[in-house]
């Protein structure tokens, strides 16, 4: 494996393991990988619970529209070791599945690509006939400036009318008195209560005054006849 310095860490971009290397160096390989620049990036399996085959259950395409990939993510390729392989390779020969010139070729089983600067990149199946049959995956990872990678938010449903305030009934005074405990409401606290029991004292005391005075007047005026 070659790489080389950069201002994020270590660019894996042109890493290679070669095909001999057994499989505790490969091992040991990927460990270094992690260590160095994945401290921050996420791991994507390819394909998902299907890996990296020939008919998987979502359209590679597809998987790699819905996701969104950052510098420092990487790739996981799952596959069986010795029946399969993952090259990266340039657009055009992902297009045209040209299997001979790769950029990066793994067939260990369990492949990791760490996607180390912004940009497309393109992998394809080892066996040529398994790429142009569908069998090859290519991502754009955005750049640095592209922190965010939650989905787009949809758009805010509009806010529901205000319904209008209830009409409140007038109090009806003749109803019950409330139970003990109940606070009262502010017009039923300030009606004045009526005062039948002073109203009848008051009658009480004049009628008697006014039979004493009649009295007083009554002999009075029989005296004087």
């Amino acid at each position: 494996m070659q790489a080389k310095a950069s201002s994020n860490g270590y660019d894996f971009s042109a890493f290679t393991i070669n095909t001999h290397t057994s499989t505790q160096e490969q091992h040991r390989v990927q460990e270094i990988m992690f260590a160095l620049g994945l401290s921050n990036g996420y791991k994507f399996y390819v394909g998902g619970k299907d890996g990296w085959v020939l008919t998987p259950s979502e359209d590679y395409s597809h998987w790699s529209h819905r996701n969104r990939f950052q510098v420092n993510d990487t790739l996981y390729f799952k596959y069986p070791k010795g029946k399969d392989s993952v090259l990266e390779v340039s657009e055009e020969e992902y297009n045209t599945c040209n299997t001979t010139h790769p950029i990066t070729s793994v067939s260990d089983g369990g492949s990791l690509f760490v996607l180390s600067n912004s940009g497309p990149f393109f992998f394809v199946s080892g066996n040529s006939e398994n790429c142009l049959k569908g069998q090859k995956l290519a991502v754009n990872v955005m750049s640095t400036a592209h922190h965010s990678r939650s989905p787009r938010q949809p758009s805010p449903s509009p806010s529901p009318s205000p319904s209008p305030s209830p009409t409140l009934s007038p109090i009806a005074w003749s109803s019950p008195a409330p139970s003990p405990g109940v606070v009262l409401s502010d017009s039923e606290a300030l009606a004045p209560a009526p005062e039948p029991a002073k109203a009848r004292n008051s009658a009480c005391l004049v009628g008697p005054g006014m039979v004493s005075l009649g009295l007083v007047l009554f002999v009075f005026i029989r005296s004087m006849v």
